[in-house]
């Protein structure tokens, strides 16, 4: 039998597809987001700094042990992974605006809307873990 390697936005996807849970509105955005900041790096425009936020972000999904893992707790395991998420795209967007992040863009709904909801939400359900999670890949100011 032949392996077959998925896309890690596919596997995010499947993780996330049949979660029904308390925060599955904004958790729902988690692949698309991520799908986002891949996209990003492809940006000419992104400078070097943010380029290391993007990447901080992305090697957050993969780790295993993070600050919320999702190993243990499932999908509500992915709530710091979109919080890191949706720091670094209102990072990207101070810097570059909205429009450049929307030409990249593939999810449901508004972006500017999206990323607020999301970061807002996460807030909420991280209270005073978010220095950690900053901490833990370099970024927190």
């Amino acid at each position: 039998m032949e392996n077959q390697f998925k896309d890690f936005y596919d596997v995010l996807s499947e993780n996330l597809e049949s979660y029904q849970g308390e925060y599955a509105s904004f958790i729902d955005h988690g692949p698309k987001l991520f799908k986002l900041l891949t996209e990003m790096l492809e940006e000419s425009s992104i400078s070097k700094e943010l380029r290391l936020g993007i990447s901080a972000a992305i090697a957050y999904y993969v780790v295993p042990m993070d600050i919320i893992p999702e190993q243990v707790y499932g999908p509500y395991g992915y709530i710091d992974d979109i919080y890191i998420t949706t720091y670094v795209i209102k990072r990207i967007a101070k810097e570059l605006g909205y429009e450049c992040l929307k030409k990249h863009w593939k999810g449901e709904g508004n972006l500017e809307s999206v990323v607020e909801e999301c970061y807002e939400k996460s807030l909420e359900v991280l209270e005073d873990k978010t220095d950690i999670i900053l901490s833990y890949v370099g970024l927190k100011e």
